[in-house]
């Protein structure tokens, strides 16, 4: 039995659910299979910074180095790499890469991640052998309420900002698009988040930290979809969903920390907790 089997295994039955509750712990169940995917983040074996200077790296073939042509790699007679159907050998640049975009390419079982963060070229090997996988028995979260599901108002800028904010990578620095922030009230105060564009038309990201940050919840920052405001701003921040990033579970990360003033002065008893494998580092 696979570790996400486990954590499906749960000894409450779905008929003992609300419709709210079992609706998030579906939502859930899929989040945590994709976070354990057998080439998901949690297969990530190491993170390589590249520079000029050509590096081999554990695991993979290749000499890797980055440059005007963006990352490249040099391939021994006797190596090779799969992307996709096409096989390289040799030398190989993969060309500029935009920043916070990426591509892999294969050997064998393992995915190799060519990415740009904070404007410097990355390799990350994803192993679907790596032990972390193996030891990962789920997130454990809070039980989902429908008291923690707010109801607030997205409120525009003229015109969209750019922030800077920190990275779990020290020394690294993201810059985002704010289109605004989202109001929203808990025990009668107003709270405010700056918020990012998300995936989808419309939708909005925050990143945030909380009075349970270090204490029950990963201490660095914890992350929220919301759905397109509607016609008149309205918004719901559902913290039930409020999951960690992969900064929360390994150190090949490079997650962007909350934007100066997303630390909320009340503790938010919602959405996931710290990763077990942190509570016992």
């Amino acid at each position: 039995m696979t570790s996400i089997d486990v954590l499906a295994a749960d000894t409450d039955t779905d008929r003992d659910l609300s419709d709210f509750a079992h609706e998030w712990r579906e939502w859930h169940r899929g989040h945590e299979a994709r976070r354990a995917a057998p080439h998901g983040f949690l297969a990530v074996t190491g993170i390589t910074w590249l520079t000029e200077a050509p590096v081999r790296i554990d695991g993979i073939p290749g000499s890797w180095s980055t440059g005007a042509e963006g990352p490249v790699v040099e391939l021994a007679d006797d190596e090779h790499l799969r992307d996709g159907d096409a096989r390289l050998v040799g030398r190989h640049a993969f060309g500029p890469i935009p920043e916070r975009s990426g591509l892999t390419v294969q050997s064998g079982e393992v995915v190799i991640e060519i990415a740009r963060r904070g404007g410097q070229d990355i390799v990350r090997p994803r192993d679907p052998g790596h032990p972390y996988l193996a030891r990962f028995t789920g997130t454990p979260t809070y039980a989902p309420t429908e008291a923690w599901a707010r109801h607030g108002r997205f409120l525009a800028y003229d015109a969209p900002r750019e922030v800077t904010v920190g990275s779990a990578a020290e020394g690294l620095q993201h810059v985002y698009e704010v289109p605004g922030v989202v109001a929203f009230e808990i025990d009668g105060q107003v709270h405010r988040l700056t918020a990012f564009n998300g995936q989808g038309p419309g939708e909005l990201h925050v990143l945030f930290t909380d009075e349970t940050s270090g204490v029950t919840t990963y201490v660095a920052t914890r992350s929220l979809d919301i759905a397109a405001p509607d016609a008149d701003g309205g918004v719901v921040l559902d913290f039930n969903r409020a999951v960690n990033l992969p900064c929360a579970y390994t150190d090949h990360a490079t997650c962007p920390l909350p934007p100066a003033g997303n630390r909320l002065s009340v503790a938010v008893e919602a959405g996931e907790k710290t990763p077990l494998e942190r509570e016992r580092a």
